[in-house]
């Protein structure tokens, strides 16, 4: 028989994360501790487990929903559905968790640009000229897609010039730990799909080979620093913002080099389902809703085919 203990939430949601601990990657666990203290206890502080059985979580999601983004919303939700199970199964209190859903219309729900292709050569060929390994990353993470944290922890083991292909196996990431502290980790990357062989297209090739026949990298240096010291993403991030004022490229965000392949990828013809494998990704679904933003004159050239 469940005993129904009247704890406070806080006492709770300890246990749950030390429950969840287990079975979680690091990265994963670190940043389900972050949402719980940031959204979760900021909110319900000092509430026991009875003073929400009758509580309109929908409100408390709304009210989120109007300076958060639909995906923080969506990571918050898990959380809190997750905590609320575990208490269900735990101390046997009933709290409708199928009824908490995600807001349709967020105003902070914004589709992401892309780079337009004047834009995109120009920053290729900067990059791709360089003999900075930091450059030619971000003409890497432009030609293939790579993510931010993927390429800070790209090695040069994982790069086989000889059958033209990049290895993904690990990801770099600063996560929260709690009080103010953050910490450097190497992990895998986010799921199982991200694990995988990426074509080296033959303008990254090219400068990949010149860079290390003039180099003595060994398999274990990072390829960005060509050192045993790695690169964290936040700093990769300040680098990547100055090329782009030499390259006089508006300001914005290093994702944007991934928009930026996948919409070029499928400008060229490329279909959906080699895309979404070659960017890691679970299903195609992800790769529509996510990264494929069709400008207008590819919409136009289409329709003119009519």
């Amino acid at each position: 028989m469940i005993i129904r203990r009247n704890k406070k939430l806080e006492d709770v949601i300890s246990e749950w994360l030390l429950f969840k601990k287990l079975s979680l990657k690091e990265s994963t666990f670190f940043r389900y501790k972050y949402i719980t203290e940031k959204y979760i206890l900021s909110n319900f502080k000092n509430k026991r487990l009875n003073h929400l059985i009758n509580y309109d979580f929908n409100d408390f999601i709304s009210c989120l929903s109007k300076d958060l983004s639909t995906r923080t919303i969506y990571s918050i939700v898990t959380v809190l559905k997750g905590i609320l199970k575990y208490i269900e199964e735990k101390y046997n209190y009933k709290y409708n968790i199928n009824l908490i859903s995600i807001p349709k219309n967020n105003s902070k729900s914004k589709e992401a640009k892309s780079l337009d292709i004047e834009e995109v050569e120009r920053l290729k060929s900067h990059c791709l000229n360089s003999l900075d390994c930091k450059e030619i990353g971000i003409a890497m993470s432009l030609l293939t897609g790579i993510r931010l944290g993927e390429l800070c922890a790209l090695k040069w083991k994982n790069i086989d010039l000889n059958s033209n292909v990049i290895y993904i196996e690990e990801n770099l990431q600063r996560v929260y730990m709690g009080k103010s502290q953050t910490k450097v980790i190497e992990d895998t990357p986010k799921t199982q799909n991200s694990i995988r062989l990426v074509p080296i297209p033959q303008k990254l090739l090219s400068a990949l080979k010149d860079i290390s026949c003039d180099n003595n990298f060994n398999d274990n240096d990072y390829f960005l620093t060509g050192s045993q010291k790695y690169t964290e993403p936040r700093s990769y991030q300040y680098f990547f913002k100055k090329c782009l004022k030499m390259c006089e490229i508006k300001n914005c965000n290093f994702h944007i080099l991934r928009h930026s392949f996948a919409t070029n990828c499928i400008r060229l013809g490329m279909d959906v389902k080699s895309l979404s494998v070659v960017l890691g990704h679970s299903n195609v679904q992800m790769t529509l809703n996510r990264y494929v933003h069709p400008s207008f004159e590819t919409q136009k050239k289409f329709l003119d085919q009519l």
